[in-house]
């Protein structure tokens, strides 16, 4: 694998190299060997590297470039229209520091104020570089500055950079993100059959060990993290697919990627993959797995493997289908211990391997949108609460601020070279929250190395102007290197390239070594005043974010717990909605884990990035057995509620839906008190309150409260699974005495591998709620060295303070 990433990064580097350099040397040739009609004309060529390099250094495709034409006309408009009226209202020359600064701020709130459904992020970008420079340069030429010219060109610059991009991603033949798609739905469809193939070979081999189950298990393992990066790539360029549409009309070409199919496949291969994990002994109990069972499932390979690969184009007859999953309806007796769950669990994902639809036919899954109608009816604050939700006032007003306060202390420090102090802030923009430290450090960064490659450029092939923008190349693969690591990421890597590029493709501008001083001392207060907004906008560290994450992570496993039932009615139930809701909580913690990681700690005590890793991994596996226990119930509740009448009136159902409550009832009540000490302070300020309000200290052992803390640990595993053995044994009884017929068969067996799963879903949540308990526990201590933690103890503290 290793030797198909590297020659991949390296051909990825070269081909963004080449492009790039590409067009800096058309803008290059343009505004150094034109004409001196354009050269008049173009008197912003450093914003046609920038504009160039914000729209192609991100791996942009022919898609991309052509909607960043018309999100740059989009971006001229809005800025240099109004900035046209300004100037001719108010002349440049008498502006001052501050009116300018005053300006720029006001201009850049009505930019960023829509939200990011409404205007794209690259056009605020265009536009908010245009509006310093239009402002600043035109208060630094003063009574020189022609109010209408004066912005006309600096829009000509921006188109030159537009044009230049386009043609880079035209020549010598278009980059389509529709052939990136099918190249990369190739790889992923392989790597995804390759992983199906080695975990189904885990669960059939009669002379497999322990130690060679878990190193395939392991090998299957290996695949994930080529597959997200590829199913990344491919939602990634859903957009651009879509501005690529009148083109593949005209050659009559065409992108069929069933994305969701796969995502579905991805999903049961995780499933099958926890199976095996569960899995204490190989081989798999031959009673449970007969030769026919294995012969079943390379039948069900061999199915999955010609429909993913052929798709929609193939027609498979219901009678082939079928007989495909025959196999499985051979399941007419419950397992008697949660020892043989894994393997039942294995066969239902199967199940639903072979389940998944063929009739995908989008190239990509397209995000939910909520949608307002415009004839809803609401009160007046209703009203005001959706108009706020599709702006960004309080981010608009802290980058104004920003924004402003950089373009005002560079002008302080040097009228003339005063807007690079705001351009840096205003092109490097983000909506959302942003890791503040890390954020400045890689663009100063970025900025120096740049800076100090295009002086040694400049000094090296000082009288050889076509050999700079040759020099330029192996710089641009260096910069493609650096936006793709982890250290530096796009910001850093974009700082590099324009740094680089403003320094080559200039002439007649005085001594380069001057020119990289001003810039990188001006970029320098641009950032400093970024990072002061932002400390006074945004006090919260992503630590603290992360701990209220999972607090709000745990609230909603609790509520998903919470809707587990055997008896409901058959469609859409309060369970998905909460699953997709703890999915988006988990995703956001992950995002909050991995800016606490690289925060600096200054005088707070140490980010814990292992117990939460551990916790993600944990709540991660939450999320697919939530998953698949939705899945499992969804047949239950279809199947109960067809009778339900007749159902209602059998004790065994009602005794498996009371051996379900009490389970449920377990869960919650540990994951409630795991939420309640997440959300404490400290435990010190717990036991402050507690001697404050003079709260018995018998509560140590829970004898003066009526403390209902319940842990899982204090139930322990062999608890856990003789509650599992408990459930097995109620859900026998039902399968017993409402199947019974020769008819019924088909039926039953898909009830039995139902309720098995459901079983396997419980035993690994308890067991992963167990884990969270945990990782708590270690938090804990974390935060209070010097204190000895019990859970227990603390719970009933919390209980006894706050019930």
């Amino acid at each position: 694998m290793a030797r198909f990433q590297f020659p991949a990064l390296w051909q990825a580097c070269l081909a963004s190299a080449f492009r790039t350099a590409l067009a800096c040397t058309i803008v290059g040739s343009v505004t150094l060997l034109g004409p001196p009609s354009i050269q008049t004309l173009i008197t912003f060529p450093a914003f046609s590297y920038v504009s160039l390099v914000l729209i192609i250094i991100n791996d942009a495709t022919f898609g991309d470039t052509f909607r960043a034409c018309w999100l740059a006309l989009y971006a001229t408009i809005q800025a240099i229209g109004p900035a046209m009226l300004t100037l001719w209202a108010v002349h440049p020359a008498r502006l001052s520091n501050a009116t300018t600064a005053v300006a720029v701020a006001v201009a850049a709130f009505v930019v960023v104020l829509p939200s990011d459904r409404s205007t794209h992020l690259l056009a605020k970008r265009i536009s908010l570089g245009q509006i310093v420079l239009v402002y600043v340069t035109g208060y630094a030429n003063g009574v020189h500055t022609d109010p209408l010219m004066h912005p006309l060109r600096l829009a000509a610059s921006t188109a030159l950079g537009v044009i230049a991009s386009l043609l880079a991603l035209l020549l010598p033949y278009p980059r389509l993100a529709t052939s990136e798609v099918k190249r990369n739905y190739k790889v992923l469809r392989k790597s995804m059959l390759k992983r199906m193939q080695v975990l189904i070979k885990v669960i059939c081999e009669d002379d497999i060990n322990s130690a060679s189950s878990h190193a395939l298990v392991t090998h299957a393992n290996s695949f994930v993290t080529t597959q997200t990066k590829l199913f990344q790539a491919i939602v990634g360029r859903q957009d651009s697919i879509r501005w690529e549409t009148p083109l593949l009309k005209v050659f009559r070409l065409h992108c069929w990627v069933p994305m969701k199919r796969l995502q579905q496949i991805d999903t049961n291969l995780r499933g099958m993959e926890l199976a095996l994990k569960s899995t204490n002994s190989f081989p798999v109990n031959i009673v449970i797995l007969n030769e026919d069972l294995k012969h079943g499932l390379s039948t069900l390979e061999e199915h999955v493997t010609l429909t993913t690969k052929h798709g929609a184009s193939l027609t498979v007859p219901e009678s082939s289908t079928k007989a495909t999953t025959n196999f499985l309806q051979s399941f007419h007796t419950m397992p008697t211990t949660h020892q043989d769950l894994p393997t039942y669990f294995f066969l239902f994902c199967a199940k639903l391997l072979h389940n998944t639809s063929f009739t995908t036919t989008s190239c990509v899954v397209h995000k939910d949108k909520a949608q307002i109608s415009p004839n809803s009816k609401g009160n007046c604050s209703n009203y005001w609460a959706i108009i706020m939700g599709n702006t960004n006032l309080v981010p608009a007003i802290k980058f104004s601020i920003s924004l402003g306060l950089a373009v005002f202390m560079g002008l302080t420090y040097s009228k003339e070279n005063g807007f690079w102090a705001g351009l840096p802030v205003a092109v490097s923009y983000v909506s959302g929250r942003e890791p503040t430290f890390r954020a400045a450090n890689v663009k100063a960064q970025g900025t120096v190395l740049g800076t100090v490659y295009g002086v040694l450029g400049c000094f090296v092939f000082e009288k050889f102007l076509p050999i700079r923008f040759v020099s330029l190349l192996p710089w641009f693969v260096f910069a493609s290197i650096l936006q793709r690591s982890r250290m530096y990421g796009p910001a850093g890597g974009i700082s590099a390239v324009i740094g680089a590029v403003l320094i080559l493709g200039r002439k007649n501008f005085g001594p380069p070594s001057e020119f990289a001083i001003a810039r990188i001392i001006e970029t320098f207060i641009g950032l400093l005043c970024s990072i002061f907004v932002d400390l006074i906008f945004m006090p919260k560290r992503a630590s603290t974010l992360a701990k209220v994450g999972l607090s709000q992570s745990l609230v909603t496993i609790g509520e998903s717990i919470g809707s587990l039932g055997l008896i409901g009615v058959a469609g859409k139930t309060d369970l998905e909605d909460n699953i997709r809701k703890f999915r988006m909580q988990v995703n956001e913690l992950r995002k909050f884990v991995v800016e606490a990681e690289i925060e600096p700690n200054f005088w707070f005590l140490k980010f814990h990035k292992e117990c939460y890793n551990k916790l993600l991994g944990s709540l991660s596996n939450l999320v697919d057995l939530l998953h698949f226990g939705d899945h499992a119930l969804k047949f239950i509740q279809q199947e109960f509620h067809m009778e339900d009448e007749i159902y209602d009136e059998k004790e065994d159902v009602n005794m498996l839906q009371d051996e379900l409550g009490h389970i449920k009832e377990l869960i919650c009540s540990s994951i409630q008190h795991l939420e309640e000490i997440s959300r404490m302070k400290s435990l010190k300020i717990l036991e402050e309150e507690i001697e404050r309000k003079r709260i018995s200290s018998d509560l140590e052992h829970g004898k003066s409260t009526k403390c209902d803390a319940w842990m899982l640990s204090i139930l322990g595993k062999e608890g856990i699974e003789n509650k599992i053995d408990s459930f097995l044994q109620r859900s026998t009884s039902v399968v017993e005495s409402l199947y019974d017929g020769e008819n019924e068969k088909e039926l039953k067996s898909q009830i039995v591998l139902s309720l098995s799963a459901l079983g396997f879903c419980l035993k690994t949540i308890m067991q992963e709620v167990m884990q969270i308990e945990e990782c708590m526990k270690e938090l804990v201590q974390w935060n209070n060295p010097n204190s000895e933690i019990n859970l227990y103890e603390i719970s009933c503290k919390l209980y006894a303070l706050y019930k």
